[in-house]
């Protein structure tokens, strides 16, 4: 299913859809995508520092990585390669910052938090602070060595003129990332090793969405039905809604 406006609906209708949508990822990724030794939920927040965070080194099973159109989904019995993207970066430069529902796939092995999915809403870019406090923690996140899939599917603001992105690569000290004019929306996945690396998919409103990489490990991840989890949050929303996104009539 093509990726909808979100802007022709009030934020509400997004809220609920964006529930239904985390709670469609936490469900793929524990249907067998992650291995045996991972598993995810839907929570509010998530403890970033101390024995809940949890960086894995160990040697797990890779597989190659084809790339695979979205919908696809790889086998969850070992992590994969790093698939290919349209763009990519490594941000060397350092960065020393101390740190609404999300995705966080923890580790039996104390249950830390290995990896974080964000999914982009309007009360994300509604106000400076509010922007700003979403940058810090991608940003935390990643120099605690979380992992970091961000699926961004508003257009820029004045505040993230070139996308979120863009802003959270800005404030790792590196140059900001400007998508294709035709592809505004930007879908990223960071990869925490000695140096932060991001995996880059532009898109635009209309587009299938692909798989994405979320990186349990350096060097290993499992890819994210983007468009199937996308898919099964849309079909049980309000009849009213759906038609106002897909029919593209403005709210009455």
């Amino acid at each position: 299913m093509p990726l909808h406006d979100w802007t022709r609906v009030p934020a509400g209708i997004f809220h609920a859809f964006h529930h239904r949508w985390i709670s469609a990822v936490a469900d793929a990724l524990n249907g067998g995508l992650l291995p045996r030794e991972y598993y995810a939920l839907a929570e509010q927040q998530t403890g970033l520092f101390g024995p809940d965070v949890l960086t894995l080194q160990a040697d797990l099973p890779l597989a190659r990585s084809p790339r695979i159109p979205g919908g696809a989904s790889p086998s969850g019995t070992v992590l994969m390669e790093p698939p290919a993207v349209r763009f990519t970066a490594q941000a060397d430069s350092e960065f020393y910052c101390r740190k609404k529902s999300l995705v966080a796939v923890r580790h039996v092995s104390g249950d830390g938090v290995v990896a974080v999915i964000e999914i982009v809403s309007p009360g994300n870019k509604s106000g400076d602070r509010a922007f700003r406090a979403f940058v810090d923690k991608i940003s935390q996140l990643l120099e605690s060595g979380v992992h970091v899939l961000i699926v961004d599917p508003f257009p820029p603001s004045s505040r993230d003129p070139f996308g979120v992105h863009s802003a959270v690569w800005e404030s790792l000290g590196e140059p900001p990332f400007t998508p294709p004019n035709d592809k505004p929306l930007t879908l990223a996945a960071y990869e925490c090793d000695a140096a932060t690396r991001a995996y880059i998919e532009p898109v635009a409103v209309g587009d299938l969405l692909p798989s994405m990489p979320l990186f349990l490990r350096p060097g290993g991840c499992v890819l994210i039905p983007l468009e199937t989890t996308y898919d099964e949050a849309f079909q049980v929303q309000p009849e009213r809604w759906r038609r106002v996104l897909t029919e593209g009539h403005p709210v009455a």
